[in-house]
């Protein structure tokens, strides 16, 4: 049947089974917009203050579902706001397919009212581009588009439709989503495009069995949890060969929920803020096991003394990655759902408890003051553990709050845990926690942000009001930029330079400005009664807990670093 390119892209959508998109509308994508309108009681637009809102959200949606999120924006100004979305979910293999409109194609070139080569600033940070100029690829554009996004890797896609395309009409035939890879328009579009995009790399047996002779010569295993483990939801798979092999777990940031925080062989979190049981182990291990993981600078931050008695090996998806920041001893390509199943089937129990025992005579958690006349973040974050529901989904923006979160809140599955790990995107949490909440809307979402965070985004709080969004927001307040400043404090001799804004906002009378309920606390049981208050709210709430400006974030292992520079204090 012959519709417009519009109409094309809404019956596209509902091929891949979306039924709800964040954006914001515009001159070149309003014809779009008007069809979304058509489209209303089969597609629910959230409408969001601002376009990185959107895109935040749109990937929120995308890492708490498992789902492809989907992103709109119109040209020029509207796409290029999505950059730093586009960058995040790229960064974090979160798989969101964006969705901008150009200028008609007479125009293109020419300098145009809001004309911006979006394709062009995006091809870095994502896995592909497109910009459709004919309306006759749209269809396939938009398929493969949506293979490319949740296939291999996962990441982020764009495409760019100019705006005549979503006028001129096409033959339009409907394909179910299975029936994509292998319709033979699709299959030649791929075959022109990135195919390595779309394929899943089948595990080598002889690299998984010589990965089972190394595990039966190693005394001290040691395995790491990587955001690989959590995007290819192989949680399970993960936490049996850590069973099989009696392995202590040290966990990345983007690993959380990969492996229970609260697991017997859980070390904590490693790297930088790490825990000293993981870094301790990771330093001692004779085997080292990376799942799933990057070996980023806040792991690996000394490449040349990394785990330096051990044999190390990296399964992953991405051959990229393969000795990329870390030399290896061995590696295997696969998807580590199919690579640790395969290992589960050849790997013996063993039983490694004399080494356990050394492993876990380290502390695997901070321990702070915790007088009850004043707040620290582990009173907070224990608070609200014990209060909210076992599978809560925490986001967070970025800084000291981010790492006392992983710190002190025990994640129990994949997508529990929102955060912007590799780009580091402060402002990333609210949006993000929009997201999961219209995702899951029968979880409780929470949100975790520093003062300056909150600032960045917190127009976003109109979107929660209008569409009455349960989050929970909590605000470490110091009046600082906390994360910078104990930079300066321990390498710059505490010049403090603006790091100590002096801004005297009221977030309370900010929370009742948008519509919303606020609370002021400064000690444990002002935090308890708010919080509680806040549980039995059916609209969105903040929480201002006020923190002492000189909290830091210990342990503490500067960049360049290894386990014997490490700051306690």
């Amino acid at each position: 049947m012959e519709m417009t390119g519009a109409k094309i892209l809404m019956e596209c959508l509902l091929e891949q089974g979306v039924d709800l998109v964040f954006g914001y509308p515009g001159g070149t994508i309003l014809n779009v917009y008007d069809e979304l309108y058509h489209y209303r009681d089969r597609i629910t637009h959230i409408l969001t203050a601002h376009e990185q809102g959107a895109s935040h959200a749109a990937d929120g949606y995308a890492r708490s579902t498992g789902k492809v999120g989907v992103c709109l924006a119109t040209s020029g100004p509207g796409a290029t706001n999505l950059t730093t979305g586009i960058a995040t979910a790229y960064m974090d293999s979160s798989p969101v397919v964006f969705i901008t409109c150009n200028v008609t194609q007479n125009l293109i070139g020419r300098d145009a009212f809001q004309e911006v080569d979006i394709t062009g600033i995006a091809m870095p940070i994502t896995k592909c581009t497109y910009l459709v100029r004919d309306v006759n690829n749209l269809a396939d554009t938009v398929r493969e588009a949506f293979a490319i996004a949740r296939s291999g890797r996962p990441g982020p896609v764009l495409i760019d439709i100019v705006k005549n395309v979503t006028a001129e009409k096409a033959e339009y035939e409907p394909l179910p989503r299975e029936e994509h890879i292998h319709s033979g328009r699709l299959a030649n579009l791929i075959r022109r495009a990135r195919t390595s995009s779309l394929k899943m790399p089948e595990p080598n047996q002889e690299d998984v069995n010589k990965l089972v002779e190394m595990i039966a010569q190693s005394k001290k295993p040691m395995l790491i949890c990587g955001g690989g483990v959590v995007r290819s939801r192989s949680h399970e798979e993960f936490r049996e060969f850590a069973r099989r092999i009696d392995a202590p777990v040290a966990i990345t940031l983007m690993g959380a929920g990969g492996i229970a925080g609260r697991d017997p062989l859980a070390t904590g979190m490693i790297g930088m803020h790490g825990s000293h049981a993981s870094n301790y182990a990771v330093d001692q291990c004779d085997l080292l096991i990376a799942v799933g993981c990057r070996f980023s600078d806040r792991v690996a931050l000394k490449p040349a003394t990394f785990a330096r008695q051990a044999k190390i090996v990296h399964i992953d998806i991405d051959r990229a990655e393969i000795n990329k920041n870390v030399e290896t001893d061995h590696h295997i390509i696969g998807n580590a759902k199919q690579v640790l199943a395969l290992l589960n089937q050849k790997v013996p129990q063993y039983d490694h408890s004399e080494w356990k025992e050394y492993v876990f005579s380290f502390p695997t958690e901070t321990a702070y003051d915790e007088n009850p006349n004043h707040l620290t973040p582990k009173q907070i974050l224990h608070t609200i553990a014990r209060l909210c529901p076992d599978d809560t989904i925490v986001s967070t923006d970025v800084g000291q709050h981010q790492m006392w979160a992983i710190q002190h809140f025990h994640f129990d599955y994949p997508g529990q845990l929102l955060t912007s790990g590799g780009f580091g995107t402060m402002g990333f949490g609210l949006g993000a926690a929009i997201g999961a909440k219209l995702g899951n809307p029968d979880k409780t979402v929470i949100h975790i942000a520093g003062d300056g965070c909150f600032r960045m985004n917190s127009n976003e709080l109109s979107t929660e009001e209008f569409y009455k969004t349960p989050v929970i927001t909590f605000v470490f307040n110091n009046h600082r930029l906390g994360m910078v400043r104990q930079w300066q404090t321990t390498f710059y001799e505490k010049r403090y330079s603006d790091t100590d804004p002096h801004r005297k906002t009221n977030f309370v009378k900010l929370a009742e400005g948008f519509g919303l309920k606020g609370y002021h606390c400064e000690n444990l049981a002002q935090f308890q009664e708010a919080f509680a208050d806040a549980l039995k709210q059916k609209g969105p709430t903040w929480i201002e807990c006020m923190i002492d400006k000189d909290e830091k974030v210990l342990p503490m292992i500067p960049g360049g670093g290894d386990i014997n520079d490490i700051i306690m204090e």
